[in-house]
Protein backbone atom coordinates (compact mmCIF):
# COMPACT_ATOMS: atom_id res chain seq x y z
CA UNK A 1 0.00 0.00 0.00
CA UNK A 2 2.84 2.39 0.84
CA UNK A 3 4.55 1.65 -2.46
CA UNK A 4 1.27 2.19 -4.31
CA UNK A 5 0.78 5.56 -2.64
CA UNK A 6 4.27 6.66 -3.62
CA UNK A 7 3.70 5.60 -7.23
CA UNK A 8 0.41 7.51 -7.25
CA UNK A 9 2.18 10.58 -5.91
CA UNK A 10 4.68 10.26 -8.74
CA UNK A 11 2.04 10.30 -11.46
CA UNK A 12 0.02 13.10 -9.83
CA UNK A 13 3.13 15.24 -9.44
CA UNK A 14 4.07 14.77 -13.07
CA UNK A 15 0.57 15.51 -14.30
CA UNK A 16 0.43 18.75 -12.30
CA UNK A 17 3.83 19.77 -13.64
CA UNK A 18 2.62 19.35 -17.20
CA UNK A 19 -0.61 21.20 -16.50
CA UNK A 20 1.21 24.14 -14.98
CA UNK A 21 3.46 24.41 -18.03
CA UNK A 22 0.74 23.60 -20.51
CA UNK A 23 0.36 26.96 -22.27
CA UNK A 24 2.15 26.87 -25.68
CA UNK A 25 3.99 30.15 -25.06
CA UNK A 26 5.63 28.87 -21.87
CA UNK A 27 8.99 27.05 -21.85
CA UNK A 28 9.41 23.28 -21.72
CA UNK A 29 10.79 23.35 -18.17
CA UNK A 30 9.34 25.61 -15.48
CA UNK A 31 10.05 26.31 -11.81
CA UNK A 32 7.43 23.82 -10.65
CA UNK A 33 9.52 21.01 -12.17
CA UNK A 34 12.16 21.59 -9.49
CA UNK A 35 9.55 21.04 -6.77
CA UNK A 36 8.34 17.86 -8.44
CA UNK A 37 11.88 16.50 -8.76
CA UNK A 38 12.49 17.41 -5.13
CA UNK A 39 9.39 15.45 -4.15
CA UNK A 40 10.75 12.45 -6.06
CA UNK A 41 14.04 12.71 -4.20
CA UNK A 42 12.25 12.82 -0.84
CA UNK A 43 10.05 9.87 -1.80
CA UNK A 44 13.11 7.86 -2.83
CA UNK A 45 14.92 8.52 0.44
CA UNK A 46 11.74 7.62 2.32
CA UNK A 47 11.60 4.30 0.46
CA UNK A 48 15.13 3.16 1.39
CA UNK A 49 14.20 2.05 4.93
CA UNK A 50 11.25 0.13 3.48
CA UNK A 51 13.16 -1.69 0.74
CA UNK A 52 13.94 -4.83 2.71
CA UNK A 53 10.47 -5.02 4.29
CA UNK A 54 8.60 -4.55 1.02
CA UNK A 55 10.76 -7.14 -0.69
CA UNK A 56 9.94 -9.69 2.01
CA UNK A 57 6.20 -8.93 1.74
CA UNK A 58 5.96 -9.00 -2.06
CA UNK A 59 8.23 -12.04 -2.30
CA UNK A 60 6.37 -14.06 0.32
CA UNK A 61 6.96 -17.79 -0.22
CA UNK A 62 3.32 -18.47 -1.03
CA UNK A 63 3.18 -15.61 -3.53
CA UNK A 64 6.41 -16.61 -5.22
CA UNK A 65 5.16 -20.19 -5.57
CA UNK A 66 1.84 -19.11 -7.11
CA UNK A 67 1.77 -20.14 -10.77
CA UNK A 68 -0.83 -17.58 -11.78
CA UNK A 69 1.23 -14.75 -10.32
CA UNK A 70 4.33 -16.04 -12.07
CA UNK A 71 2.47 -16.10 -15.37
CA UNK A 72 1.08 -12.61 -14.80
CA UNK A 73 4.51 -11.31 -13.84
CA UNK A 74 6.00 -12.55 -17.11
CA UNK A 75 3.29 -10.69 -19.02
CA UNK A 76 3.98 -7.49 -17.10
CA UNK A 77 7.69 -7.96 -17.79
CA UNK A 78 6.92 -7.91 -21.52
CA UNK A 79 5.06 -4.61 -21.17
CA UNK A 80 8.05 -3.10 -19.40
CA UNK A 81 10.55 -4.50 -21.87
CA UNK A 82 10.13 -4.97 -25.61
CA UNK A 83 6.33 -4.67 -25.57
CA UNK A 84 6.02 -0.86 -25.72
CA UNK A 85 8.58 -0.69 -28.53
CA UNK A 86 6.65 -3.27 -30.55
CA UNK A 87 3.31 -1.56 -29.88
CA UNK A 88 4.71 1.90 -30.60
CA UNK A 89 6.37 0.73 -33.81
CA UNK A 90 3.19 -1.00 -34.95
CA UNK A 91 1.08 2.08 -34.26
CA UNK A 92 3.52 4.25 -36.15
CA UNK A 93 3.58 1.89 -39.15
CA UNK A 94 -0.21 1.51 -39.24
CA UNK A 95 -0.65 5.26 -38.93
CA UNK A 96 1.77 6.02 -41.75
CA UNK A 97 0.45 3.32 -44.08
CA UNK A 98 -3.17 4.13 -43.30
CA UNK A 99 -2.54 7.88 -43.31
CA UNK A 100 -3.88 8.21 -39.78
CA UNK A 101 -1.66 11.00 -38.50
CA UNK A 102 -2.72 10.74 -34.87
CA UNK A 103 -1.90 7.03 -34.67
CA UNK A 104 1.51 7.63 -36.22
CA UNK A 105 2.20 10.54 -33.87
CA UNK A 106 1.14 8.50 -30.84
CA UNK A 107 3.45 5.63 -31.80
CA UNK A 108 6.36 7.95 -32.53
CA UNK A 109 6.05 10.18 -29.46
CA UNK A 110 5.53 7.21 -27.15
CA UNK A 111 8.70 5.57 -28.47
CA UNK A 112 10.57 8.87 -28.15
CA UNK A 113 9.50 9.11 -24.51
CA UNK A 114 10.78 5.62 -23.78
CA UNK A 115 14.11 6.37 -25.45
CA UNK A 116 14.55 9.57 -23.41
CA UNK A 117 13.62 7.86 -20.15
CA UNK A 118 15.88 4.90 -20.82
CA UNK A 119 18.79 7.19 -21.61
CA UNK A 120 18.53 8.78 -18.17
CA UNK A 121 17.97 5.46 -16.38
CA UNK A 122 20.84 3.83 -18.26
CA UNK A 123 23.33 6.46 -17.16
CA UNK A 124 22.22 6.25 -13.53
CA UNK A 125 22.41 2.45 -13.58
CA UNK A 126 26.05 2.50 -14.67
CA UNK A 127 27.14 5.40 -12.45
CA UNK A 128 25.45 4.33 -9.20
CA UNK A 129 26.18 0.60 -9.48
CA UNK A 130 23.54 -0.73 -7.10
CA UNK A 131 23.53 -4.50 -6.65
CA UNK A 132 20.29 -6.28 -7.53
CA UNK A 133 18.52 -8.03 -4.65
CA UNK A 134 19.46 -11.52 -5.84
CA UNK A 135 23.19 -10.71 -5.86
CA UNK A 136 23.39 -9.76 -2.17
CA UNK A 137 23.81 -12.71 0.14
CA UNK A 138 22.62 -10.61 3.05
CA UNK A 139 19.92 -8.89 0.91
CA UNK A 140 21.53 -5.54 1.59
CA UNK A 141 19.50 -2.77 -0.11
CA UNK A 142 22.26 -0.20 0.40
CA UNK A 143 24.86 -1.91 -1.76
CA UNK A 144 25.92 0.97 -4.06
CA UNK A 145 29.30 1.57 -5.66
CA UNK A 146 30.10 4.36 -8.10
CA UNK A 147 30.79 3.10 -11.61
CA UNK A 148 30.21 -0.55 -10.72
CA UNK A 149 27.40 -0.76 -13.24
CA UNK A 150 30.09 -1.17 -15.89
CA UNK A 151 30.67 -4.69 -14.55
CA UNK A 152 27.32 -5.91 -15.84
CA UNK A 153 23.58 -6.00 -15.28
CA UNK A 154 23.94 -7.56 -11.82
CA UNK A 155 24.99 -4.12 -10.61
CA UNK A 156 22.48 -2.02 -12.53
CA UNK A 157 19.53 -2.19 -10.17
CA UNK A 158 18.95 1.54 -9.61
CA UNK A 159 16.69 2.68 -11.20
CA UNK A 160 14.36 0.10 -12.72
CA UNK A 161 14.48 0.22 -16.51
CA UNK A 162 11.22 -1.73 -16.90
CA UNK A 163 9.45 0.76 -14.64
CA UNK A 164 10.90 3.62 -16.67
CA UNK A 165 9.65 2.11 -19.92
CA UNK A 166 6.18 1.34 -18.60
CA UNK A 167 5.62 4.77 -17.07
CA UNK A 168 7.13 6.62 -20.04
CA UNK A 169 4.74 4.84 -22.39
CA UNK A 170 1.77 5.36 -20.05
CA UNK A 171 2.49 9.06 -19.55
CA UNK A 172 3.07 9.73 -23.25
CA UNK A 173 -0.09 7.92 -24.34
CA UNK A 174 -2.20 9.61 -21.66
CA UNK A 175 -0.82 13.07 -22.41
CA UNK A 176 -1.06 12.67 -26.17
CA UNK A 177 -4.60 11.30 -26.26
CA UNK A 178 -5.99 13.79 -23.76
CA UNK A 179 -4.73 16.56 -26.05
CA UNK A 180 -7.34 15.26 -28.50
CA UNK A 181 -10.01 14.05 -26.06
CA UNK A 182 -9.60 15.91 -22.74
CA UNK A 183 -12.43 14.05 -21.00
CA UNK A 184 -10.85 10.68 -21.76
CA UNK A 185 -8.21 11.19 -19.05
CA UNK A 186 -10.55 9.91 -16.33
CA UNK A 187 -10.64 6.54 -18.10
CA UNK A 188 -7.14 6.42 -19.56
CA UNK A 189 -5.18 7.62 -16.54
CA UNK A 190 -6.19 4.84 -14.09
CA UNK A 191 -5.83 2.16 -16.76
CA UNK A 192 -2.45 3.27 -18.09
CA UNK A 193 -0.80 4.19 -14.80
CA UNK A 194 -2.36 1.21 -13.05
CA UNK A 195 -0.87 -1.11 -15.65
CA UNK A 196 2.51 0.60 -15.35
CA UNK A 197 2.40 0.21 -11.55
CA UNK A 198 1.83 -3.54 -11.99
CA UNK A 199 4.92 -3.70 -14.20
CA UNK A 200 6.89 -1.96 -11.46
CA UNK A 201 5.60 -4.32 -8.76
CA UNK A 202 6.46 -7.34 -10.92
CA UNK A 203 10.11 -6.31 -10.85
CA UNK A 204 10.16 -6.59 -7.06
CA UNK A 205 8.21 -9.84 -7.24
CA UNK A 206 10.84 -11.32 -9.57
CA UNK A 207 13.64 -10.21 -7.21
CA UNK A 208 15.16 -7.94 -9.87
CA UNK A 209 14.72 -4.63 -8.06
CA UNK A 210 14.18 -2.93 -4.73
CA UNK A 211 11.11 -0.78 -4.15
CA UNK A 212 13.14 2.43 -4.35
CA UNK A 213 14.44 1.31 -7.76
CA UNK A 214 10.94 1.14 -9.20
CA UNK A 215 9.88 4.43 -7.63
CA UNK A 216 12.76 6.31 -9.26
CA UNK A 217 12.32 4.44 -12.53
CA UNK A 218 8.62 5.29 -12.54
CA UNK A 219 9.36 8.96 -11.84
CA UNK A 220 11.90 9.20 -14.66
CA UNK A 221 9.56 7.46 -17.10
CA UNK A 222 6.50 9.55 -16.28
CA UNK A 223 8.47 12.79 -16.40
CA UNK A 224 10.02 11.82 -19.75
CA UNK A 225 6.65 10.89 -21.24
CA UNK A 226 4.97 14.13 -20.25
CA UNK A 227 7.85 16.36 -21.32
CA UNK A 228 8.28 14.66 -24.70
CA UNK A 229 4.61 15.21 -25.51
CA UNK A 230 4.83 18.77 -24.17
CA UNK A 231 7.83 19.45 -26.44
CA UNK A 232 6.15 18.06 -29.54
CA UNK A 233 3.00 20.10 -28.97
CA UNK A 234 4.90 23.35 -28.41
CA UNK A 235 7.40 22.77 -31.22
CA UNK A 236 5.11 21.74 -34.05
CA UNK A 237 7.01 20.78 -37.17
CA UNK A 238 10.20 19.98 -35.26
CA UNK A 239 12.87 18.07 -37.13
CA UNK A 240 12.00 14.61 -35.81
CA UNK A 241 8.33 15.05 -36.66
CA UNK A 242 9.22 16.27 -40.12
CA UNK A 243 11.47 13.27 -40.68
CA UNK A 244 9.12 10.59 -39.40
CA UNK A 245 5.64 12.07 -39.77
CA UNK A 246 6.10 14.18 -42.84
CA UNK A 247 4.72 17.09 -40.80
CA UNK A 248 5.27 20.58 -42.08
CA UNK A 249 4.09 22.82 -39.27
CA UNK A 250 4.92 26.47 -39.16
CA UNK A 251 4.03 29.25 -36.79
CA UNK A 252 3.55 32.85 -37.71
CA UNK A 253 2.98 35.85 -35.48
CA UNK A 254 0.54 38.63 -36.30
CA UNK A 255 0.91 41.80 -34.26
CA UNK A 256 -1.84 44.37 -34.01
CA UNK A 257 -1.28 47.82 -32.49
CA UNK A 258 -4.32 49.53 -31.10
CA UNK A 259 -4.53 52.47 -28.68
CA UNK A 260 -0.89 52.16 -27.85
CA UNK A 261 -1.11 48.51 -26.76
CA UNK A 262 0.34 45.60 -28.65
CA UNK A 263 -1.57 42.36 -28.97
CA UNK A 264 0.26 39.26 -30.08
CA UNK A 265 -1.64 36.52 -31.87
CA UNK A 266 0.08 33.26 -32.74
CA UNK A 267 -1.43 31.18 -35.50
CA UNK A 268 -0.24 27.61 -36.10
CA UNK A 269 -0.49 26.41 -39.66
CA UNK A 270 0.05 22.73 -40.37
CA UNK A 271 -0.44 20.38 -43.28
Amino acid sequence: MRLGLVLCAVLVGNTKALAQSGAPERPLFVNSDAYVLGAYAVATVAMFPLDRHLASVIRDEDLVANRDLKRASSIFRFFGGTGPYIIGGAMYAIGRLGKVQRAAALGLHGTEAIAVGQSVSGVLKVVLGRARPYTSADTNPHNFSLGRGLKGTDYQSFPSGHSTTAFAAAAAVEAETTEWWPHAQWILRPALYGGAALVALSRIYEDKHWASDVVVGSAIGAFAGLKVVRFNHTHEGNRIDRWFLGANSTASSIRVVSDGSEVGVVVHLSR
